[in-house]
């Protein structure tokens, strides 16, 4: 017989354990400048804006293969190293279904994207100052029964086009390329894709497959980005 307090007990565990993973995303580019990881979002940083395939680019979408590769904590430092570097910067959590970037920055999400893409709210209430100079965060907001229809909107498009006008670098923390359509849905609406790909754990078939996703979408792949964390 099912037990519904024994029941709602482990969901709750269940929930609690997520929550607790989601906190762990670390913002190590900001609490500790000087080490060897932070170093090497600098390097990242450097190479994106020394780039000659990247130096138009101001709307990139950051995703993986499959989840569990790093590219919500990439997208978070390497935002935060762009913004060290002076440039204004504005981080989209445009991941509809499974949002994080809230609770790296410990913020509320019962404002963001979704608002804004369902017309509920004004692009311009919906941005949080992150906390770190230069740094602006549009979390997810609530999630939606149609992510993929949002997305793929005309007011998606607006928004776009709008934050390439406002910010030096706008970047999207999308949901990855194998899983649901969502970074396909936009790849052709932004300048270009990086691709965070986990060493031991992605497969070179996996990316061989986003390789030809994001080609047969016209987005413009500027580079990968391998995790070993």
């Amino acid at each position: 017989m099912y037990n519904y307090k024994q029941g709602e007990s482990r969901l709750a565990l269940l929930n609690r354990k997520s929550l607790q993973l989601k906190k762990k995303i670390n913002l190590i580019t900001a609490t500790n400048q000087n080490c060897k990881i932070s170093e090497q979002y600098r390097t990242i940083r450097t190479n994106f804006l020394s780039s000659l395939n990247c130096i138009n680019s101001r709307t990139i979408i950051i995703t993986s293969p499959g989840h569990d590769e790093g590219k919500s904590t990439t997208a978070v430092n390497f935002a935060i190293s762009l913004a060290q570097q002076g440039k204004k910067v504005l981080l989209i959590d445009a991941d509809l279904r499974n949002p994080i970037l809230h609770y790296s920055f410990k913020m509320e999400n019962s404002i963001g994207l979704s608002n804004v893409l369902s017309g509920n709210l004004l692009l311009e209430d919906s941005i949080y100052r992150s906390g770190i100079r230069d740094l602006d965060l549009l979390t997810s907001g609530p999630i939606p029964f149609n992510p993929a229809e949002l997305l793929g909107s005309e007011v998606m498009g607006k928004l776009i086009e709008t934050v390439s006008g406002q910010y030096d670098v706008v970047l999207f923390d999308t949901p990855p390329v194998l899983e649901v359509s969502d970074a396909k849905i936009i790849a052709n609406q932004c300048d270009g894709v990086i691709l965070v790909v986990r060493y031991g754990k992605t497969k070179n078939e996996q990316a061989i497959e986003v390789k030809k996703f994001l080609e047969s979408s016209k987005a413009n792949l500027l580079g990968t980005i391998i995790n070993n964390k």
